[in-house]
């Protein structure tokens, strides 16, 4: 099949997309949402037409706080006539500030919704159980395909499917995260927070689906191979394999980046961040299953047989 044949391409394609994120990602960083770094969200609302975004820039740009804030918060509209500002921690007198600035010695005209703090304690606690939920979620990955393909580890050990899945799932979240990181540089607005982790923990449960789709039917393929006695190449097998299962998982995808898209596209603003992560990340992990995992196991039997020679 094409897509063993060529894997070389689609290795190149995934290496200049992992390596642009990875750039992406080192140089102009991640901007941290108040989940992680700690920090105050505003959200409100006026009760007539919201002014422009750059009049209530400059609102808040007049406050003579310190350390500045003028340069660290994001504000993103929400809703018809809302907007959600993100700044650091403030304390009660330049909250009140903040507020008078805002209404412009107008109080009738805004609604404050909800004004939440998060300490630095809590963003640190965030960050270690989001770690921790990626490493259990990776751990459980490599055992569980560690013994799904214990029985047919005569071409490649069954432990490097599991090696071979992470290595499928790394490229899927490191794409989602660079394309987070230089949107967040340019237009702004595109933090990582506690539902981006949620995003990501759904993006890695989808595509590792894809993924042991795929390696079953190899899987099958081998054990049939074998019984019938048949002269079948390892590189043949997972061709027939990728042929038989690409388009019930290219189906099955697009029909969840169908559902995503319509979230995203009318859905609250609150979940559009969400969605957006979930529409590359199912994107990707597709790509990957497909195009990535399946020729890795190709490219790691035939690194086996050289190494034998």
């Amino acid at each position: 099949m094409f897509v063993v044949k060529y894997r070389k391409i689609f290795y190149s394609i995934s290496i200049l997309f992992v390596a642009f994120s990875i750039f992406a990602i080192s140089f102009w960083g991640l901007t941290l949402g108040i989940d992680f770094k700690g920090g105050t969200s505003v959200e409100f609302a006026y009760t007539d037409e919201r002014p422009e975004i750059n009049v209530i820039k400059s609102q808040i740009n007049t406050l003579n706080f310190t350390p500045s804030i003028s340069d660290s918060y994001s504000l993103v509209p929400v809703g018809k006539n809302g907007y959600t500002l993100n700044l650091r921690k403030i304390t009660e007198e330049e909250r009140l500030s903040l507020i008078f600035a805002l209404t412009n010695n107008n109080p009738d005209k805004i609604e404050f919704k909800k004004i939440n703090s998060v300490g630095p304690t809590l963003g640190k606690e965030a960050i270690r159980k989001s770690t921790i939920s990626f490493v259990l979620v990776l751990l459980f990955i490599v055992l569980y395909l560690w013994f799904a393909f214990r029985k047919v580890s005569n071409s490649v050990p069954s432990w490097k499917y599991g090696l071979i899945s992470i290595v499928a799932l790394c490229h899927d979240v490191i794409i989602p995260t660079g394309i987070f990181a230089v949107l967040g540089h340019y237009i702004g607005g595109y933090e990582i927070d506690t539902l981006f982790v949620t995003a990501v923990l759904v993006i890695l449960g989808f595509s590792v689906h894809d993924t042991i789709v795929v390696f079953d039917r190899v899987r099958e393929n081998l054990k049939n191979n074998r019984m019938d006695k048949n002269d079948m190449s390892f590189e043949d097998i997972v061709g027939i394999s990728v042929r038989q299962t690409a388009i019930r998982s290219i189906n099955t995808s697009l029909t969840t980046l169908f559902s995503v898209l319509v979230v995203y596209l009318i859905g609250p603003v609150a979940t559009k961040n969400f969605a957006l992560v979930l529409l590359f990340g199912i994107f990707f992990g597709t790509y990957s299953s497909i195009f990535i995992a399946s020729n890795l196991l190709v490219t790691v039997e035939r690194w086996q047989k050289k190494g034998k020679k």
